[in-house]
């Protein structure tokens, strides 16, 4: 087993090793600060929408929209950069530091260069939805937080290879702690530049945009400043002639991570696509639809979390050529979020009426929209741990660098299982919403499943 040094550590004599319990171990405390970081992201999103709330429906909606365009672009770089993870978490793995080192490097190339081409549809942002048919005083103001949004495209994804490289370091702690101090310097800076507090201009949407890049800029270069001098990070002088490219090694990140990206494109289109099938059906189905998928979205933090952790524990193990560590990494990871998602699953279906009502109120002109968001979440029980499982064992797959066939699973799983499957149910079933809700969770597991399949295929032939 590795320390979190990078040495062999041998266990005590005369007491045989438990290799599960260990491995048990080393992935909870990978992933608590995973999810706690994610969950952070989601808490600065929520108070950027909060504070936009303040100037009105029209501000509401034209975020929304401008977030739909800027994240199927982010979404791209995402995926590229998510790559870093088992690059630098297999060289840790086998003690090869300058591999370590190029992981990261060419990581923090690839956020800059891919956030060039990902700035242009932020930034052409109001074409992109005169184009889809959305009004034109939605689309203004949708550009108008564009404009502010998009520069921060480099430094977020900046920063994600950093954190990358420190959890693959078994060190995941120092995102955390940015991540949980910039929420509340996001918070008011969000506030000050909408409405022209403590000195600055009143910048309204543009401003709320702004803020978001200033506090992406500030987050990486505080964990550029941590790599750099803090350690055990600037052990590795992750630094180092940075200007340097390792060009092999930056196709290997894009073979490996393009796939991830196409995937979270697919996956990202397929719950578009269950919103406008519920824009169909009814007004109070989107409504309740939105509902429980922001409920969805905070849950999946948490197999999110173990996900990154699989990635990371497979990686090792893989880097220092011990397959049965590789596939105990992912049996252990799927087991941990099976038990963690399904205590959480208990508690929306006890609490789904009070989850509904915290939205609508409890009014009566509410209560049908409240009932439909109990009905989705009650059947989204089953969608959660599929959703889960597919979350977890693509990570562990990723660890192997195993990331074509999950593009093509996603696509079998989404798009020719899930929402054939979702239209059928709402519109020819007569199940509306529900069945829209039904399909997603039959793609998931489908999704899942052929994951489970391909990870035992691939640790079976390790082993041999």
């Amino acid at each position: 087993m590795l320390d979190t040094a990078g040495h062999q550590s041998q266990p005590q004599a005369g007491a045989p090793p438990n290799h599960l319990a260990e491995e048990f171990v080393e992935t909870l405390r990978l992933a608590v600060p995973m999810m706690l970081t994610q969950l952070g992201q989601i808490a600065m999103i929520t108070t950027d929408l909060a504070m936009i709330g303040r100037l009105g429906e029209d501000a509401v909606a034209a975020a929304a929209l401008a977030h739909t365009v800027y994240f199927v672009s982010f979404t791209f770089g995402l995926g590229l950069v998510t790559a870093v993870s088992p690059l630098a978490a297999q060289a840790f793995g086998a003690g090869d530091v300058k591999r370590l080192r190029h992981a990261l490097r060419v990581g923090l190339w690839v956020s800059l260069l891919i956030s060039l081409p990902m700035m242009a549809s932020p930034l052409y942002g109001e074409r992109i939805l005169l184009a889809l048919g959305q009004a034109p005083q939605s689309a203004a103001l949708a550009q108008r937080y564009l404009n502010g949004l998009a520069w921060g495209i480099a430094p977020a994804l900046g920063f994600i290879a950093l954190r990358s490289m420190m959890s693959a370091v078994n060190r995941p702690q120092a995102p955390l702690w940015i991540t949980l101090a910039a929420i509340p310097v996001n918070a008011a800076l969000v506030y000050a530049l909408i409405h022209g507090m403590f000195g600055l201009p009143e910048l309204g949407l543009f401003g709320a945009g702004l803020a978001t890049t200033l506090v992406n800029l500030g987050t990486f270069l505080a964990a550029l400043a941590i790599a750099a001098w803090r350690k055990p990070f600037a052990d590795y002088q992750p630094l180092a002639r940075l200007w340097r490219i390792d060009w092999p090694l930056m196709r290997r990140l894009i073979a490996i991570g393009a796939p991830i990206s196409f995937s979270l494109l697919l996956e990202y289109g397929l719950f578009s696509s269950a919103a406008l099938l519920m824009g169909l059906i009814s007004t109070a189905a989107l409504a309740a639809h939105q509902i429980a998928l922001q409920v969805t979205a905070v849950l999946f933090m948490v197999p999110l979390g173990i996900g990154m952790a699989a990635t990371v524990r497979v990686g090792h193990a893989f880097g220092r050529n011990d397959p049965a560590a590789v596939r105990r990494a992912g049996l252990v990871a799927s087991v941990l979020g099976i038990a963690c998602v399904s205590a959480l699953t208990v508690a929306i279906i006890f609490g789904r009426y009070e989850l509904g009502r915290l939205f609508f109120g409890h009014g009566e002109t509410g209560a049908a929209t409240v009932e439909l968001t109990a009905t989705l979440l009650l059947v989204g029980a089953t969608f959660f741990i599929a959703d889960a499982l597919q979350t977890i064992m693509g990570g562990a797959l990723r660890g192997i660098n195993d990331t074509r066939m999950t593009l093509v699973f996603a696509a079998i799983g989404y798009w020719c299982v899930g929402f054939p499957i979702a239209w059928w149910l709402a519109f020819h079933a007569h199940l509306g919403a529900v069945g829209v809700w039904i399909g997603l969770s039959i793609g998931s597991f489908v999704y899942a499943a052929l994951l489970i399949l391909r990870f035992r295929l691939l640790t079976r032939r390790l082993a041999a």
